[in-house]
Order: C-alpha cells, then sequence, then structure tokens
C-alpha cells in the first residue's frame, strides 16, 4: 500500500480588500426614491401586540459602481491593485406607520 504524505502549506501574508462605492450618499436617496410607492399597501398601519411595530418592505434593483482595492505584501513588496466594478444590488428599504422609506440592506446580485 503506497502511503500518502501531506504537505501543509501556511501562508503568513496579508491580503486587505476594500469596496469603495461611486457617491454612497446619492445611492442611498435613490433607492428610497425608488423604494417609495403611489400608494400605500396599509401594512405599516395593521394592527400588531403591543411592543411590535408593522412594517411595509419594497425592493429595488439597481446597478452599483465603485473600486475594489486589494493591498498586501507580496514578494517583500507591497502591491496595490485598484479594480473598478459595476454590479447588480438588490436593495431593501422599510417603512413604519409614520415614516418614510429607509433603507435597511442590500444583497449583491452576482
Amino acid at each position: 500500500m503506497k502511503q500518502q504524505t501531506q504537505t501543509k502549506i501556511v501562508m503568513n501574508k496579508s491580503l486587505n480588500i476594500v469596496a469603495i462605492v461611486d457617491q454612497p450618499n446619492l445611492l442611498e436617496s435613490l433607492v428610497e426614491k425608488l423604494a417609495s410607492r403611489r400608494y400605500d399597501i396599509g401594512y405599516s398601519k395593521e394592527t400588531v401586540p403591543q411592543n411590535w411595530q408593522a412594517i411595509e418592505t419594497s425592493s429595488t434593483e439597481t446597478y452599483v459602481s465603485g473600486t475594489l482595492s486589494f493591498s498586501g505584501v507580496m514578494s517583500n513588496d507591497d502591491a496595490f491593485v485598484n479594480i473598478p466594478f459595476i454590479t447588480s444590488m438588490l436593495f431593501t428599504c422599510i417603512k413604519g406607520k409614520e415614516d418614510s422609506y429607509r433603507l435597511l440592506w442590500s444583497s449583491s446580485l452576482s
């Protein structure tokens, strides 16, 4: 029977990854406006147990652009790489009884 040997590779290099979104405040405002409806479905006015709040949700898909930055130490040199990106995102906003829609979470669709 042939004996197998295992080799462990340990990498002590660190890699920093940062995503920088172009115009995040404008994006947030745009998404919240796109989430707003001309009519109120009425879910936010439903009767719910005490200390709970009924909410309405609204989601919109839009494209987001920005830059991915990678940096780290490679071969005794600092390496920096910037890659522009455009990706589709799904944004979900919520609205309470007396509130306007506000951005709560997002998901990448790529």
